[in-house]
């Protein structure tokens, strides 16, 4: 028997037509990509996470020699939000990225172990967390829920 899998998401066209909250996330993300430690792949990355309070948690791509003793733009704010705010509820992460891995028209996604620590970010607040994907092009991705980026994920 074959199945399917399909999901929605909503395609904002440009920064500036994202609501001011979510402009907010946005320059903060922006703000965690310039302070990126990315020497080795030259492919730096902000994450910033909007918590249920109203506070900004921002994380970015750490790299370390020793690969693969870095972390991940994602992880870095998710696991700093979890350790210092771990009542607060994360409503939304916005990522962007820059660099050589990410020419343009590719499309910016988390890797698979960031997909899997989001996962359990949300099943951890029993809450759903929207993902804003922003692209070279300034196209914004906007998924409902991680579970879209992870259908098969590891679970309770």
């Amino acid at each position: 028997m074959t199945q399917h899998f399909a999901f929605s998401y909503r395609l904002i066209a440009a920064p500036q037509d994202l609501s001011g909250p979510d402009q907010a996330l946005l320059a903060a993300a922006n703000a965690a990509l310039s302070r990126a430690y990315a020497p080795y792949s030259k492919f730096q990355v902000g994450a910033s996470l909007l918590l249920k309070s109203g506070l900004i948690v921002e994380g970015n791509n750490q790299e370390n020699i020793a690969y693969p003793s870095g972390l991940c733009a994602e992880r870095v704010a998710l696991f700093y939000a979890g350790a210092t705010y771990p009542e607060d509820a994360i409503l939304k992460i916005c990522i962007v990225a820059e660099g050589d891995l990410m020419p343009e028209g590719a499309l910016l996604s988390p890797c698979g172990s960031c997909r899997q620590v989001l996962l359990e970010s949300e099943a951890r607040q029993n809450n759903p967390i929207e993902v804003l994907l922003v692209q070279r092009s300034g196209e914004i991705l906007v998924l409902d829920t991680v579970q879209n980026l992870l259908p098969f994920g590891f679970s309770k």
